[in-house]
């Protein structure tokens, strides 16, 4: 979404004497509040196609404490990882499978779609948009294309009538739409899907005051000879012959593009955001261009570029919000070496390499726990902090089991077996016995390895006390 700079006007206004309308104008004035932006927006792209991931509790727990990361993007409604993020304050985005399309151009299908997956987790946890589909148009086939529009307008009318309109609805698109990227100017998108799908999708954001999604990604252009320009290194820049603007990097360029294209379709007003944008640490070996050197580049420049609030050529001061794909590492996903290699973070919560998403960090230094504040109730758990290794977890599991903790829950077979790495065992165990302490903070010390958290770490039938 576009970052403003409010600026409300005074306006002198009668006393209330009408409690509804009074209780109507506080609503009105908090949805405004919720929903603008903050200085920058960066969020990630949570997949979960993988065999070692932690609980969604203890992610939502590290993005919160320990990184800038305010926001998540999901590809499902998956019902784990929104109940974990109540309370959290992290905008989540969730999507529509593309196959329950056709579907949701009834009302009564939405309605209850929404019912199942919106309704029962908001407020708690912000729910700020809804996706009809992940990018329909490059992957088809046509029925899917054909009810886009359809499904996302009687999407919207099912979240208004269940009072939910403060969640957008949007869809997100590859760069695939382009018939023309350069130079970025002259970008336009092609024929037949212009008219026939984008005017009326952009049409649908103009009224609905929601972001047109793409998904940029250089990386699928980059070449051992062009691979600075693609990741924000040195590069002198090439100008756009009939602007004059020059372009340091393909990102702007990407952007530019598909700007020139909306407004010659008459929609250049209306907002843009990045659903999905990337770089792997490790590809096949003939990319040889393609290592944890050029994911930090591009990644870390583009942290870099977004919070700069620089903007691109055809767009100076623009903010955009963005999401980096992705957070983890993602073992189990198909096709290329690229795909299981694009997470910021390994799934024990260590980074990958810095790309500046963690806090109060420099470089080289390992990110501190933040203060914590006690939960609901006061209460507080004791977790590992996420730069804690293998070796240490391993210390501190068999130190509590030997302190006369309960540790069968950890064991084969108990509730908190699964996901079966030490970090996870670790942190069951260093709560165990810090709650058996009786709450003492110095005993979720563990040399230096144990935090204090005031999100509950509890998922499925794993329970966590407090």
């Amino acid at each position: 979404m576009q970052i403003l700079s409010p600026h409300f006007s005074t306006v002198t206004m009668a006393p209330f004497s009408d409690k509804p309308f009074l209780l109507l104008f506080l609503l009105l004035i908090s949805t405004l509040l919720q929903h603008l932006p903050t200085a920058y927006s960066i969020g990630v792209n949570y997949g979960t196609m993988g065999d070692n991931l932690p609980p969604p509790a203890q992610v939502a727990n590290f993005l919160k404490t320990q990184t800038i990361i305010d926001r998540i993007k999901l590809f499902d409604a998956n019902p784990d990882i929104l109940r974990a993020f109540a309370n959290s304050g992290i905008a989540v985005t969730i999507t529509v499978p593309n196959g329950e399309i056709p579907n949701l151009t009834q009302l009564p299908v939405a309605k209850q779609w929404v019912a199942d997956n919106v309704s029962p987790f908001v407020p708690a946890t912000n729910i700020i948009r809804v996706l009809v589909g992940n990018e329909v148009l490059h992957w088809g086939p046509q029925n899917l294309i054909d009810n886009l529009v359809a499904a996302m307008r009687t999407l919207r009318d099912a979240l208004v009538q269940a009072g939910l309109a403060n969640i957008q609805v949007s869809t997100t698109h590859s760069l695939g739409i382009l018939l023309r990227s350069q130079p970025p100017s002259t970008g336009r998108f092609r024929p037949g899907w212009d008219t026939g799908v984008l005017a009326p999708v952009l049409q649908f954001h103009r009224e609905t005051k929601s972001p047109f999604i793409v998904n940029p990604y250089p990386y699928f252009g980059s070449t051992s000879k062009n691979v600075n320009y693609c990741t924000f290194g040195r590069f002198r820049g090439w100008p756009d012959r009939y602007t004059k603007k020059v372009y340091t990097n393909m990102f702007d360029a990407l952007m530019d593009a598909t700007y020139s294209s909306m407004k010659r379709l008459g929609y250049g007003d209306v907002d843009i955001a990045v659903g999905e944008t990337g770089w792997p640490s490790v590809a096949e070996p003939f990319q040889t261009w393609v290592n944890l050197d050029t994911a930090k580049a591009y990644n870390g420049g583009l942290v870099r570029h977004v919070t700069s609030g620089q903007g691109t050529p055809l767009m100076p001061g623009k903010k955009f919000e963005v999401y980096i794909f992705a957070l983890f590492n993602e073992d189990q996903k198909p096709g290329p070496i690229a795909e299981k290699n694009f997470g910021l973070f390994r799934p024990d919560f260590t980074p990958v390499y810095d790309a500046g998403l963690l806090r109060n960090r420099q470089p080289g230094s390992n990110p501190s726990p933040l203060p914590v504040s006690p939960g609901a109730g006061g209460q507080k758990w004791c977790v590992p902090k996420p730069e804690a290794n293998d070796a240490q977890l391993q210390n501190n599991i068999d130190y509590v089991c030997s302190q006369g903790v309960d540790c069968k829950p950890i064991q084969a077979g108990g509730p908190c077996f699964d996901p079966n790495t030490r970090r996870s065992h670790a942190q069951y165990a260093m709560n165990a016995y810090y709650q058996s302490k009786g709450h003492q903070d110095s005993m979720c010390d563990f040399s230096g390895t144990g935090m204090l958290t005031a999100a509950d770490p509890s998922y499925g039938t794993c329970k966590y006390t407090a």
